[in-house]
C-alpha cells in the first residue's frame, strides 16, 4: 500500500514539473498573440497609414520590450518599392499592388502577401470657414481632373475664388486611388500642388481660404481649421460624410481598405506586430486614431493568412 502511494506521488510530481516547464517554455517562447518576441523590424510606405502604424508600434513595443519597430512614411510606391528590394519587412499601403509591382516582385524572387489591416475614408476638406459643405463625385472629379471647367468656387455654390488644388504626389497610393476612382484614370490639372505627406496637406488648407485637398479621415477628423465635406454619388443621393458606419458599409463613396504587405508569410516579430494590429486590441487602436476598424469576421480571415 506504501509503496503504490509513492509511486503515484512521484508520478504526480513529475507531471506537475513536466508542467511547470513547459509553461515556462512557452512563456519565454511567446507567440504572435503574446509578449514575449525580440528583433528589430522595418515598416515602411503609405503616409495614410504613418500615424496608425506608429501608434500600433508604440503599444506593441510596451508589451514586448525585446521588439524594436521602426516605422517610416514616404509613400505607398516607396513601402512597396522597399518591400521589393528587400528593404522593409513590412509594407503598409493604402491601395493594392499594381500588376506590374506584383510581376517586379516575382522577378525577384519576393512573394507579396497582401493583408487587410483597416479601413479608411478618403475625406475632402476645405478651409473652415468656406460656406459649401458639400460636392457631388462629378463635382469632385470636374475640380481636379486636367481640363475641368470647375476652376472657381461659384460653380460649385460658394464664394466666387480661384479653387487651390492640393494633393499628394505620384508615389503615395492615395494619390493613384483618387485618380483611378474620382478622375476616372485621367491626368489631374496641371497646377494641382503636390505635398509629401498628408498633415503638410491639412496644414495647407488651413492656412488657404480657397483650398481643397484629399486626406486620409484620421488626419482630419480632430482639427478645427478645415473642414470635411459630405459627398455625394450623384445629383440624387443624399452627402454623405466619412462616419466609420457610412465607410464600414461602403456608402461614403472613397471607403477603402488599408493593407500590410509581406514577402511571404511573416515570422517573427514582423508576425507578431501584425497580429496584433489584427487583435482586438490593436482595432481599437484603430478606433482612437480615427480609422475604421475591421468589419466583423475580417481580422480572423486575414490571421489566417499569416497563420496557415
Amino acid at each position: 500500500m506504501r509503496k503504490s502511494y509513492y509511486i503515484v506521488l512521484t508520478s504526480l510530481v513529475a507531471a506537475l514539473a513536466l508542467s511547470f516547464g513547459a509553461c515556462k517554455k512557452a512563456e519565454k517562447e511567446g507567440t504572435a498573440e503574446t509578449a514575449g518576441v525580440s528583433g528589430t523590424i522595418q515598416v515602411k510606405g503609405s503616409d495614410t497609414l504613418l500615424m496608425l502604424s506608429q501608434r500600433w508600434a508604440e503599444a506593441f513595443m510596451a508589451e514586448n520590450p525585446g521588439a524594436v519597430v521602426e516605422v517610416t512614411g514616404g509613400g505607398s510606391g516607396v513601402g512597396i518599392k522597399a518591400l521589393i528590394d528587400g528593404s522593409t519587412d513590412v509594407c503598409n499601403a493604402s491601395r493594392p499592388m499594381k500588376d506590374e509591382e506584383i510581376k517586379e516582385a516575382a522577378g525577384k524572387g519576393v512573394n507579396p502577401l497582401e493583408i487587410r489591416v483597416a479601413l479608411d475614408g478618403i475625406a475632402i476638406i476645405v478651409h473652415k470657414d468656406n460656406p459649401v459643405n458639400e460636392l457631388t463625385m462629378a463635382q469632385l472629379g470636374d475640380i481636379y481632373v486636367k481640363d475641368g471647367k470647375s476652376k472657381d468656387w461659384k460653380r460649385v455654390g460658394g464664394k466666387a475664388g480661384k479653387i487651390m488644388c492640393y494633393g499628394r504626389q505620384s508615389s503615395s497610393g492615395t494619390y493613384d486611388y483618387f485618380k483611378e476612382h474620382v478622375l476616372a484614370k485621367k491626368d489631374y490639372r496641371p497646377d494641382v500642388q503636390e505635398l509629401t505627406g498628408t498633415a503638410l496637406l491639412c496644414d495647407a488648407v488651413a492656412k488657404d481660404k480657397n483650398g481643397i485637398a484629399y486626406v486620409g479621415v484620421g488626419y482630419a477628423m480632430k482639427r478645427t481649421d478645415v473642414k470635411i465635406l459630405a459627398l455625394k454619388k450623384d445629383d440624387k443621393a443624399p452627402a454623405v460624410k466619412p462616419e466609420p458606419a457610412a465607410v464600414a458599409d461602403n456608402s461614403y463613396p472613397l471607403s477603402r481598405y488599408l493593407f500590410n504587405y509581406t514577402n511571404g508569410k511573416p515570422k517573427g516579430v514582423a508576425r507578431a506586430f501584425i497580429a496584433f494590429a489584427l487583435a482586438p486590441e490593436g482595432q481599437k487602436i484603430v478606433e482612437e486614431v480615427e480609422y475604421i476598424p475591421l468589419p466583423a469576421g475580417v481580422p480572423d480571415t486575414e490571421l489566417a493568412k499569416i497563420n496557415k
